[in-house]
C-alpha cells in the first residue's frame, strides 16, 4: 500500500491520524487517484444531459422528470458537501472517500436494472450523495498529504482536471451513445467506481487529529438550506422568478443559512468558522468559484443548445468541438505555481474574470452561419479566463484554513461550485426562456394556434414541428432559430456583466501580491480596528 499508515480505532478505514511522509511517487499516486476520483464526480453531473431523449422514449418520463434525473444528483450533492466534509476530517478522509464510492458505485448500477423514472431519480440523487462523500476527501487528501512547497502545485493539478470534468463527461457520454444504449452510461460510472475503489485502497488516510466532534445540527442546518435554495434555483425557470414555490424555497435557505452562521459563532468547535469569509483571501476564493460556475454553466447552457439545434452538431461532434476548451484550463492550472506568486490573487482572478466576460460578450456577435473557427476563438477567451480562476481561487480557500480542516474547506470549495452551477443553469434558462418566447411569439400570427404553443415551448420543439411541416417548416425554423439567437445574446450579457461585477469585488478585496488589499480598503479596516491578520495569511 502506498503511504500506509498504522492502525487507528479511531478512523474509519483503519488509518492513525497523522501520515508518515510520503516519497515523491507516493505523492503523485495519490495526486493521481484524487484526480481521477473528482475527475468522475463532475464528469456524472452532466452526462445525463445527452441521454435525456432517450430515456424519456424508453421510460416515457414527463420533462419534469428528465430534469430531476440530472438535478437530483446535483441536489444531493450540493446538500450534504459539508457534512461529509467533517465526517472525512474526523474519522479519515481515505475511509470517507471509500464510502462515498461504494455508494456512487452501487447507485449507478441501480438504473441498469430499473425502469421507472421516480426509480432513476432516486438512485441519481444517491449517487449524489455518494458524491458528496468524494468530492471534499479528494482535495483534503491532497493538501494534508503534500508539503505547503508543493501544495499549490499539487491544487493546480486537481483543479485543472476538475475543470475539465464537464468536457470529459460529455465526450465520454457522447461516445457511448454513439455505439450502445442510455444503460451504457450507467455501467461505465459502476465499472469506474469499482475500479477507483480498489485503486483507492493503496493510498494513505489523514484525518483530524484533534479529533473534534462534529457539529450535526450545523451539518443539518446548512444541507437543509443548500438544499432548498438549489431547489429554488432549479424550479425557478419552469415556475418563474415570482412563483410562490421558488420565492418559498430560496427565503427559507437564506433564512436558515443565516440561523447557521449565527449558531457557527456560538459554537465551541464549529462545522465551519463563517469568521473565515472576513479573511481576504478565503472570501475571494469562495466569490471567485461562485461567480466563476454562474457563467461556466449558464455558458455550456446556452452554447450547447446553440452548437447542436443551430449548427447543426451531433452530440457527439459538440463535445469533440469543445473537447480543445481542456486545454487552456489543464495548462493554467497546473502552472498555477509558476505564475500566482509572481501576479498575485488579485490580479490572477480579476484578469480570468475579465477574459471570462470578454469570451461570453464576443459569442454575443454568433451568426446561425457561424463557422467552428467563428466559435473556437471565442471559446478560447473563456476557457483561459477559467483556467486563471480555477486554480488560484481553490487554493486560496485551501491555504486559509488550517490542515486538520482541510476537508470542510474542500467542501467550501465544492459547495460554492454546486450553488454557483446552479444559479448559472437557472439565470441562463429563465432568460433564455423569456425572450425567446417574446421574441418568437409575435412572428407567429400565420401558424395554427398547435405550432405556435409548440414553437414558442423551445428551440428543439419548433425545429421538430418544423420537420413536419414539408416547405413550409422552413420559415418557422428560422424564425425560431433567430429568437434563440436574440435570447441567447441577452443570456450572454447578463452573464457578462455578472463577471464584471465579480471581478470588481476581487480587483477592490482580494489581498494583492504582497498579501495586502486596495488602499482604500485597507485603511478603512484599520480604521474599524480589524488586525491585518484577519485580512491576509
Amino acid at each position: 500500500m502506498v503511504g500506509t499508515l498504522p492502525h487507528s480505532d479511531q478512523d474509519i478505514d483503519g488509518d492513525d491520524a497523522t501520515p508518515a511522509p510520503l516519497s515523491r511517487w507516493a505523492r503523485i499516486w495519490l495526486l493521481t487517484i484524487a484526480s481521477v476520483d473528482v475527475l468522475m464526480v463532475i464528469s456524472s453531473m452532466v452526462a445525463l444531459n445527452a441521454a435525456l431523449p432517450d430515456i424519456a422514449r424508453q421510460t416515457s418520463a414527463t420533462q419534469s422528470q428528465l430534469t430531476w434525473v440530472v438535478d437530483g444528483y446535483t441536489l444531493a450533492l450540493a446538500c450534504l458537501l459539508l457534512l461529509a466534509g467533517a465526517i472525512g476530517d474526523r474519522y479519515g478522509r481515505r475511509g470517507a472517500l471509500l464510502v462515498g464510492l461504494a455508494i456512487f458505485g452501487l447507485a449507478s448500477m441501480a438504473p441498469t436494472v430499473l425502469d421507472s423514472p421516480t426509480q432513476i431519480i432516486v438512485a441519481r440523487a444517491v449517487a449524489g450523495a455518494g458524491a458528496a462523500f468524494i468530492m471534499p476527501a479528494t482535495l483534503s487528501l491532497l493538501t494534508a498529504a503534500f508539503p505547503k512547497s508543493e501544495r499549490n502545485k499539487a491544487v493546480g493539478i486537481w483543479a485543472g482536471v476538475a475543470g475539465s470534468g464537464a468536457i470529459v463527461g460529455f465526450l465520454g457520454t457522447g461516445v457511448l451513445l454513439h455505439y450502445f444504449s442510455w444503460q451504457s452510461i450507467f455501467y461505465a460510472f459502476a465499472a469506474a467506481a469499482l475500479l477507483m475503489f480498489a485503486l483507492t485502497c493503496t493510498i494513505g488516510s489523514s484525518r483530524d487529529e484533534t479529533a473534534t466532534p462534529i457539529d450535526w445540527l450545523g451539518g443539518a442546518l446548512i444541507g437543509t438550506a443548500i438544499a432548498a435554495f438549489v431547489l429554488g434555483l432549479v424550479e425557478a425557470p419552469a415556475r418563474g422568478w415570482t412563483d410562490l414555490v421558488v420565492l418559498g424555497c430560496m427565503t427559507s435557505g437564506v433564512v436558515l443559512a443565516v440561523l447557521f452562521a449565527l449558531l457557527q459563532l456560538r459554537r465551541t468547535h464549529p462545522l465551519l468558522d463563517v469568521r473565515l469569509f472576513r479573511r481576504a483571501d478565503f472570501a475571494t476564493g469562495a466569490v471567485g468559484i461562485t461567480f466563476l460556475f454562474i457563467a461556466n454553466f449558464g455558458f455550456f447552457f446556452i452554447e450547447m443548445q446553440f452548437m447542436q439545434l443551430v449548427m447543426g452538431y451531433s452530440a457527439l461532434q459538440t463535445a469533440f468541438a469543445l473537447s480543445p476548451l481542456a486545454l487552456p484550463v489543464l495548462i493554467l492550472s497546473a502552472t498555477m505555481h509558476l505564475y500566482l506568486p509572481k501576479v498575485g490573487l488579485r490580479t490572477a482572478v480579476t484578469v480570468g474574470l475579465l477574459l471570462m466576460a470578454a469570451g461570453l460578450f464576443s459569442m454575443r456577435y454568433l451568426t446561425v452561419d457561424a463557422t467552428f473557427l467563428d466559435l473556437m476563438w471565442p471559446l478560447l477567451i473563456t476557457a483561459s479566463g477559467i483556467g486563471l480562476c480555477t486554480a488560484p481561487t481553490t487554493s486560496a480557500i485551501m491555504n486559509a484554513v488550517p490542515d486538520e480542516k482541510q476537508g470542510v474547506a474542500s467542501a467550501v470549495n465544492d459547495a460554492t461550485r454546486e450553488v454557483g452551477a446552479a444559479v448559472g443553469i437557472a439565470v441562463a434558462g429563465s432568460i433564455l426562456a423569456a425572450v425567446y418566447h417574446s421574441s418568437l411569439a409575435p412572428k407567429l400570427g400565420a401558424f395554427p394556434d398547435q405550432v405556435r404553443d409548440a414553437a414558442t415551448d423551445s428551440l428543439a420543439y419548433a425545429l421538430s414541428v418544423s420537420e413536419q411541416m414539408g416547405p413550409n417548416g422552413g420559415q418557422l425554423a428560422d424564425l425560431a432559430q433567430s429568437a434563440f439567437l436574440q435570447a441567447a445574446d441577452q443570456a450572454l450579457l447578463v452573464l457578462s456583466l455578472v463577471l464584471l461585477a465579480g471581478a470588481a469585488f476581487v480587483a477592490v478585496w482580494s489581498p494583492g501580491r504582497d498579501g495586502g488589499q486596495w488602499a482604500p480598503l485597507r485603511r478603512l479596516r484599520e480604521r474599524s480596528g480589524q488586525a491585518d491578520t484577519d485580512v491576509a495569511p
